[in-house]
């Protein structure tokens, strides 16, 4: 049974190669990483630097799983997803799964009870492909209601074992890939434009380390997490998340994320 399986994921694999560069390329894809494990839905995105990310292609049978991605996700919801801020903090090639990269209170946010619990996931895996110095493509692979169980560790492991030949794959295929009209602007780093937005549109004033902060806590860092990140002391935090919370009126991680998802619209 190994050697037929072999052969079958041996024979995918060669579509592959042989679809690069055409349109069928994302399908084969899907066909290949379906030899290996079972998945519910597929979604291909590119991350720029300091842009609303790109939706390159979408595969799904359940239509809740992608239906906020245009308004919401694409939008403004993607500042506050793990495989966001991975890309930023410099992963780019690789399979890495959504729960061994998200922060230590993740599933605790407001933006993974009121967004990514919305979408029916309950598991996701990313390939990752470089296309450029500051571009990075993102094969998310979800397993949503429909299979109703996680991906489990000797699946995930049967997928790293190709995770390089299929990186350079997608690199390969989306290496003429260039940024929508207008996505070539360099933007100040979204802090800096949470600030400018928050003064004009709330009249609220949060220093640079304040606004880092704000974005730590919505993406699920603890205290001690944000402390060892940005290098200070959990109790310059905490001191911290007081002022901000005081700046903003507000007393919980709840209404944070109430207050700022609309402003990351206009970022």
């Amino acid at each position: 049974m190994e050697g037929i399986s072999g052969s079958k994921q041996d024979k995918a694999l060669a579509e592959m190669v042989r679809a690069l560069g055409n349109t069928s390329f994302p399908e084969t894809l899907s066909h290949f990483v379906s030899k290996l494990v079972r998945f519910d839905n597929l979604i291909v995105i590119v991350y720029h630097k300091n842009h609303n990310p790109e939706e390159l292609y979408r595969e799904s049978d359940n239509p809740l799983v992608y239906q906020r991605m245009q308004s919401h996700y694409l939008n403004a919801a993607y500042l506050l997803d793990p495989f966001y801020h991975v890309v930023r903090s410099g992963i780019q090639t690789g399979i890495h799964s959504i729960f061994d990269l998200a922060p230590d209170q993740f599933k605790h946010t407001s933006y993974f009870s009121e967004y990514y619990h919305d979408t029916t996931l309950i598991d996701e895996f990313a390939l990752f492909a470089r296309l450029g110095h500051e571009t990075t493509l993102t094969a998310c692979f979800g397993r949503d209601k429909t299979r109703g169980i996680p991906y489990s560790k000797a699946e995930l492991q049967s997928l790293k074992s190709f995770e390089h030949v299929l990186s350079a794959l997608c690199s390969q295929h989306w290496r003429d890939y260039q940024p929508q009209e207008g996505k070539n602007v360099v933007l100040p780093p979204v802090t800096d434009r949470l600030r400018a937005v928050l003064v004009n549109q709330h009249g609220i004033s949060l220093s640079a380390r304040q606004a880092e902060v704000a974005l730590y806590i919505l993406q699920g860092h603890s205290s001690l997490s944000i402390s060892l990140n940005l290098g200070i002391s959990k109790e310059t935090v905490k001191v911290f998340r007081k002022q901000l919370y005081a700046k903003c009126n507000i007393s919980s991680q709840a209404e944070l994320f109430s207050l700022l998802m609309p402003v990351f619209s206009m970022l």
